[in-house]
Parts: C-alpha cells; sequence; structure tokens
C-alpha cells in the first residue's frame, strides 16, 4: 500500500508542518523529588510543540507552531529555544503585568529512579495559552503559502473552555486548504478535571482529523468509546487497540490512520518498548526492543514525529512505522522532551541498529 492510498498530501507548501498548543517550560531537578531539591534544569516543552521541534531539528522539515507569547523573561527564554530548534513560531502576544500574568506555564516533573516512578504536576493559573480563543490565530495568512500537514492534540484541547473551539477552527482551515489533520489524544486526567472530564474531551474530537495517535485508554476517554480494563493485560498486548479500532472508524468515519506506542515498564529506567498502528483497513506493529531509559518525557512525541516524517516522506507504512518506533526509543536516551537525533541514527536504529561504539 502507498501513502496516496492512505493519505492525499500535498506535496509541497511553505510548511511541512503545523502545530497548534501551548509553549511550557519543565523544571527538572533529575533524580531528587522536588520536596528535596536544589536546584533544576529548564527544558522548553509542550505536546504539540515537541512533534514540530523534532521534526524541524531531527527530520529537517520546515516546520512552525501557532501559539499564545508572553511578553517577558521567561516568555523570551521559550522563544529563544524555539528558534534554536529551527520553528516558525506564529505568535499571538500577551503582556505581563508584573505580578500574576497571563503566564507561560510551567510544568513540574522529576526524572524518578528504578523502583521510584516520575511525578509530574503543574501551573497553569493565568496561562496565556488557555486564553486563546476562535479568531485570534489569523489562519489565512498562515495557510497562504501552503501547509501540508497540521497537528493539535488533547493537551491543548483540556486548558480551558476555548481551546478545543480553537482547534476545531484550526481543523477546518487546514481542510480548506488540503492540509492533513492529526490529533494526538495525549489525554491528562489532571487537565480534563477542571474543564468537564471525559465528556468534554469527547466532545472536541470533530469530522476532521484523518490521523490518530493515542493508546486504548486515550481512545476510550478522550473518544468516549467503551472499552476493556486497560491493567488487566500486558501492555505489549495490542489485542485491546485493534479490538476497538472498528468503534473508532464507525464514531469518526474520515479516520484513516490510528497509532499508538506499547510501553511495558519493568523500572522507570527499563521499558519494553514497541509500536502499533492501523492504517486503511491493515495492522502494522513495529520490532519490540529493551529500552534504557535516561528520560521518559517525550517519547511519545518523538514516535508521532518520526511516523507523521515517514508519512510526509512517502515511507511505506512499516517503514513510516518504524521510523517512529525507533525516533520514540531514542529520544528517552536524552534529558529534555525534545529530541538530540539524527536523521541517520533513526534510520540506523529502525533498521536493527545497536549502542556499540560509532568510530
Amino acid at each position: 500500500m502507498t501513502m496516496s492510498e492512505l493519505l492525499t498530501i500535498p506535496k509541497k507548501g511553505a510548511l511541512d508542518f503545523l502545530s497548534l498548543g501551548a509553549l511550557v517550560h519543565r523544571l527538572d531537578p533529575g533524580i531528587i523529588p522536588f520536596r528535596k531539591a536544589k536546584e533544576c534544569k529548564i527544558f522548553v516543552s509542550g505536546g504539540e510543540y515537541n512533534v514540530a521541534a523534532n521534526l524541524s531539528d531531527c527530520f529537517r522539515m520546515k516546520t512552525g507552531i501557532a501559539t499564545a507569547m508572553v511578553d517577558y523573561p521567561i516568555g523570551e527564554l521559550i522563544a529563544g529555544q524555539v528558534r534554536a530548534m529551527g520553528v516558525t513560531p506564529y505568535y499571538s502576544h500577551f503582556k505581563h503585568n508584573g505580578v500574576n500574568g497571563p503566564n507561560m506555564a510551567t510544568v513540574y516533573s522529576d526524572t524518578g529512579y528504578g523502583e521510584r516512578g516520575p511525578v509530574v504536576f503543574y501551573n497553569r493559573a493565568n496561562e496565556a495559552a488557555g486564553q486563546l480563543k476562535q479568531g485570534d490565530i489569523d489562519w489565512n495568512s498562515i495557510f497562504a503559502g501552503g501547509v501540508r500537514w497540521f497537528h493539535s492534540g488533547g493537551i491543548f484541547a483540556s486548558l480551558s473552555g476555548t481551546t478545543g473551539d480553537l482547534i476545531v477552527e484550526g481543523m477546518k482551515a487546514a481542510k480548506s486548504a488540503g492540509a492533513v489533520v492529526s490529533f494526538d489524544l495525549n489525554f491528562r486526567q489532571k487537565l480534563w478535571s477542571i474543564w468537564g472530564g471525559e465528556q468534554k474531551a469527547a466532545e472536541v474530537i470533530g469530522r476532521n482529523v484523518d490521523v490518530l495517535v493515542g493508546n486504548e485508554e486515550d481512545l476510550q476517554k478522550s473518544l468516549g468509546i467503551a472499552g476493556p480494563e486497560v491493567s488487566a493485560k500486558s501492555k505489549l498486548d495490542s489485542t485491546t487497540f485493534f479490538g476497538m479500532i472498528d468503534a473508532v472508524v464507525a464514531k469518526y468515519p474520515n479516520v484513516k490512520i490510528v497509532a499508538t506506542t506499547l510501553r511495558e515498564v519493568h523500572s522507570t529506567n527499563h521499558h519494553s518498548w514497541s509500536a502499533v498502528a492501523w492504517m486503511h483497513g491493515k495492522a502494522y506493529t513495529a520490532p519490540q526492543c529493551e529500552l534504557q531509559v535516561l528520560d521518559r518525557v517525550g517519547g511519545g512525541d518523538g514516535f508521532a514525529s518520526g511516523l507523521i516524517f515517514g508519512l510526509l516522506s512517502g515511507e511505506s507504512p512499516e517503514e513510516a512505522l518504524k521510523l517512529g518506533w525507533a525516533h520514540g526509543a531514542l529520544v528517552t536516551t536524552f534529558p529534555g522532551d525534545t529530541t538530540m537525533a539524527s536523521l541517520e541514527e533513526v534510520r540506523t536504529f529502525a533498521k536493527g541498529g545497536s549502542a556499540r561504539i560509532q568510530r
């Protein structure tokens, strides 16, 4: 099966890929829990942004991010990293009042160690991105030069009562411009709990999505589709995922691809890793490998970006899935949320490469 049979992807455009989402800065004290921390590293992140950054830095594609930017020092720090990753920004600017915002959100996430898992919590009070609403983004200007792929996700959708409507607006503009539309379900219970929970999450996905990224739990909670108890089986067992596809397609007949990572967590630093995809009626499974994990944050976004690169580049479904699987695995071996891998390293890993020294 060729990509043209799966998706109609524009062959060129001013941008290969555009994300709509929130930029955040993540404070990471490493293996030290926050209640004992004395210093932190700062990583620029955002579920939707990470994919654009990975596609630009590793895969050398032309990418952009539509988002909010606060004009204060934290905003400058974040904007500098966006530039460094080669992502073109389309900012809706906010002024900070010097006291309580609007703010660029903070994510607190230690890395855990061994049997002690990572702990993640947020400060998204008065977040600028959550104030974005329909009409704030000039879609006509962004899409005027052509955009091949548009992407957003459940993290941004969960920020407020207006961000989901903005995503739908962006999706419709993207479809009108001929772009492929993808959505990473990325269900986060802590975020959705203050904006209507699972019922509200299910309302955000419309009829405009071509490609969904998410596991069976995401499919159940984000799409409102019934399924079996996820924790009752091995996390590497894909039968539940594939078993839910008929219900997904029945509810969203426009969806052509659904893909996700499979991860069995043995300890914080040892994961079994694979990936699966349903593409236009056929099931595909990536190899399984054992990962020695340095920082697990961003692995899923790494998978999504590798998969999307493969699809944009006209690779076969099998190869596109392998590229996503390989890149997601490599991202867990770097500190921070975005890639430090090269395309050559990703292709080598996808072909069964090892950790032997490269001379």
